[in-house]
């Protein structure tokens, strides 16, 4: 452990366990599985739409959107709640209950006869659901100080190459076993999880401190909140960073690339290289930030992305934008990760699961405000002004961040006690 790390390191004494690396590995595969069932369904979405009896154009589209925003909108409403319930009643047990109610929502998904039930159905699912964020408090409270950039930069990792990878199977799964069937299988494929994460999971019994400050626990408890609202607010940008490009991309690639049959493609690879960037990079971030400090690589991570996107409002070919969005991958790699490191070494062991549900709010309430800003400033000032503003944002996020952190107090008590 760094020193720019003891003042987070003093936040609390649990100091993981010895089966961190099982639990890491249970909940990697976990995660990738279950939200490779989650973003299955993104190509058939529309036309799984249109068979439960939506027939215009502008109906599928919109019944398609909500049906998709209302498991994250969901999600984000309870996830403090369960982060909550996971610190007073065990991580585990928030894991056993979000892959048994997504096995059961996923099921059910195959068998809905309208698209109220559609809707419904994937309310329930991000109400019941959250492996993947309960995943990561799970893997941020066991695993060691000194290796928890590392093991959340593989978390991560997983759960980018689950975003990725869904998509691709959902293009070829319905048209071999239909659409009903392939919810099914999601269904069957995240029961196993649940399987896996019950009996192999390994947790151990928490001391009756630690309950206590659970029970009492909250935003009252920590003892310097600056560092961790720092962190929300990261969490908040990079998401309204990354989402609010996605609205443009096709538009943007339409007027770089002259064959408009390649349009679709470019954008395709577009979107999946600063993906396939994070995946990448997301482990080796993390362990080096268990090295040099949390808060430097997110300072760092922060303010490359803002130059980075300066050159994407000026390209004029599509490789262009490719390589620049797959650099800008690879910076905010690790970004998610080591916010997650710091705001559990800022926090008591006994709310870190609370605190980390208000990141991940946070981190939903970006997806959902990086769309509608992007879209609105591309359409009412232009494209290239959604990657400059983008960039200003994210500068400040930098700004903001080597305001904040923490570490800088304890190099000038180092240097102190050295006179």
């Amino acid at each position: 452990m760094t020193a720019s790390d003891q003042p987070q390191a003093q936040a609390h004494t649990h100091d993981g366990d010895r089966h961190w690396r099982r639990n890491l590995a249970v909940c990697l595969v976990g995660s990738f599985t279950t939200i490779i069932a989650m973003t299955l369904l993104l190509p058939f979405l529309p036309l799984y739409v249109e068979q439960l009896g939506v027939t215009d154009h502008a109906g599928i589209a919109q019944w398609s959107g909500i049906a998709y925003g209302a498991t994250f909108f969901a999600a984000a409403l309870v996830a403090p709640l369960w982060g909550r319930l996971a610190d007073r009643y065990g991580r585990k047990a928030m894991l056993i209950r979000a892959s048994l109610g997504m096995a059961i929502a996923m099921s059910l998904t195959g068998m809905v006869h309208n698209v109220w039930e559609l809707v419904a159905l994937r309310l329930f699912t991000g109400f019941a659901g959250g492996y993947a964020s309960g995943s990561t408090i799970l893997v941020a409270t066991h695993t060691p100080r000194e290796r928890s950039g590392w093991a959340l930069g593989m978390l991560s990792s997983g759960i980018m190459a689950g975003s990725l990878v869904g998509p691709l199977v959902g293009g070829v799964l319905p048209q071999h076993i239909g659409i009903r069937s392939t919810f099914w299988l999601a269904g069957g494929i995240i029961f196993l999880t649940f399987l896996a994460t019950t009996f192999l999971l390994k947790e151990e019994k928490r001391s009756a401190a630690e309950r206590k400050a659970a029970a009492k626990g909250g935003w009252s408890s920590i003892p310097d909140k600056r560092p961790v609202i720092a962190m929300l607010a990261t969490g908040l940008l990079l998401m309204i960073a990354n989402m609010s490009i996605e609205p443009i991309i096709t538009l943007y690639v339409a007027q770089l690339v002259d064959d408009p049959a390649k349009v679709t493609l470019v954008s395709g690879i577009t979107m999946s290289a600063a993906a396939l960037g994070s995946i990448l990079s997301a482990s080796r971030l993390g362990r080096l930030a268990d090295r040099i400090g949390h808060w430097s690589v997110i300072i760092g991570a922060l303010a490359v992305s803002a130059l980075l996107l300066i050159p994407q409002a000026f390209v004029t070919q599509g490789w262009q934008l490719v390589v620049l969005r797959f650099l800008m991958g690879l910076a905010l790699g690790g970004l998610l990760p080591c916010v997650t490191s710091v705001i559990r070494h800022n926090v008591p062991y006994g709310v870190a699961g609370a605190i980390l549900g208000y990141a991940t709010s946070s981190q939903y309430a970006g997806q959902v405000v990086g769309p509608l800003l992007g879209g609105f400033v591309g359409g009412h000032i232009g494209m290239r002004a959604v990657f400059l503003g983008t960039a200003v944002l994210m500068a400040l996020g930098a700004a903001y961040a080597w305001v904040s952190r923490t570490d800088r107090v304890a190099q000038a008590v180092k240097q102190q006690g050295a006179e």
